[in-house]
């Protein structure tokens, strides 16, 4: 069974970066399609982006595409998203999961997250 932990998170102006990370135990890391989730207060848990295996494959939710980067580094057991332009509706709790491709978590088994905060 993999475990994740998210980190990286942290409060930035609007227009900022952050580049979170999720460390995967075990050693089948690179045995699934992995994805980034974030869920804003008040609101449901939402997709935001997914990786292939190898990383040949991405996808992107519509509000994020052109400013978040999703990559992995197999030989580290660890998934980044890098975040650019930042804008405050960005702000929430970002947790990474395994996925079915293209955007369902492939487990009930959330980590802490690692929260994002963006302000004007």
């Amino acid at each position: 069974q993999v475990q994740l932990v998210e980190s990286g998170g942290g409060s930035v102006q609007d227009g900022g970066s952050l580049r979170l990370s999720c460390a995967a135990s075990g050693r089948t890391f690179s045995s699934y399609a992995m994805g980034w989730f974030r869920q804003a207060p008040g609101k449901e848990r939402e997709f935001v982006a997914a990786i292939s295996q190898y990383g040949s494959n991405t996808n992107y939710a519509d509000s994020v595409k052109g400013r978040f980067t999703i990559s992995r580094d197999n030989a580290k057991n660890t998934m980044y998203l890098q975040m650019n332009s930042l804008k405050p509706e960005d702000t929430a709790v970002y947790y990474c999961n395994r996925v079915y491709w293209p955007t369902v978590p492939a487990t009930a088994a959330w980590g802490q997250g690692t929260q994002v905060t963006v302000s004007s």
